[in-house]
């Protein structure tokens, strides 16, 4: 070999830009299957199941492209090759963003109790009735589960209780209206003691039943709330978070 292909080789070959060209792949792949896997499944084109499978997968590919840009940025930095050195930190940078919504969904799932029909009245929890049908044919039941769900909620969710507001009864039920609107819910009926809608989960579309009752108290308006998922043993708190969020939200347009 000539000194001139000698000088003009890089340093350390082919080796760190191929490293870093794969860990480049397979944060692709990770993407594409983490990202799809929700709208794949709420689009009807996989089961849950499926979903559940692609999902993990590109958590094993998230981490394979680390492992492998690490290996990129070892060669790398041997090397003294600034191009493949930059382009495995990005990677490691991103595949570690990528993995954090997954790792956050199981820390929330390893806290959470595995229920998932949350109120803030356990001993008389508001009925769903015009979602009755909707709740009877999903694999949740339509009924409250009772006491041994009551008992983990009052553990895990101290803080969810019933609300007084001291507004007149049309001005609490037109508030009301109006966040389960602005929230997006699908109001399937409104009367003046109560409102039953149907929440949808952005990224895997899950659907989650709401029912707010409105009882004249002497203060005011007590507002009670329940919110149920359809399917699924654990919620990882989300209906909860819901009920929390909703009269919160509540209160503070009523001030």
């Amino acid at each position: 070999m000539s000194p001139l292909c000698k000088a003009s080789r890089p340093r350390g070959g082919r080796w760190p830009s191929l490293f870093a060209a794969i860990s480049v792949l397979f944060l692709f792949a990770a993407v594409l299957m983490m990202a799809g896997a929700g709208p794949a499944y709420r689009g009807e084109l996989i089961s849950l199941g499926e979903a559940f499978n692609l999902l993990r997968n590109g958590v094993y590919a998230a981490g394979g492209a680390v492992a492998i840009s690490l290996t990129a940025l070892l060669l790398s930095m041997f090397a003294r090759r600034t191009t493949p050195a930059v382009v495995a930190t990005l990677v490691i940078v991103s595949a570690a963003a990528l993995l954090y919504v997954p790792w956050q969904h199981w820390q929330r799932a390893q806290s959470a109790p595995p229920i998932h029909d949350i109120t803030t009245d356990m001993q008389n929890p508001p009925l769903f009735e015009a979602l009755a049908d909707a709740r009877e044919a999903a694999p949740n039941a339509v009924d409250y589960p009772g006491e041994t769900t009551a008992s983990q909620q009052r553990a895990a969710y101290p803080n969810i209780g019933p609300l007084v507001l001291d507004a007149p009864p049309q001005t609490v039920l037109a508030a009301a209206q109006a966040e389960a609107e602005e929230a997006g819910w699908r109001i399937a009926r409104i009367t003046d003691k109560h409102i039953e809608a149907t929440a949808t989960t952005r990224w895997f579309g899950f659907q989650d039943d709401v029912v707010i009752r409105f009882t004249e108290v002497e203060n005011g308006v007590q507002v009670d709330m329940r919110s149920a998922s359809r399917l699924g043993a654990s919620d990882v708190g989300t209906n909860a978070a819901r009920i929390e969020a909703f009269l919160t939200a509540l209160e503070a347009r009523l001030r």
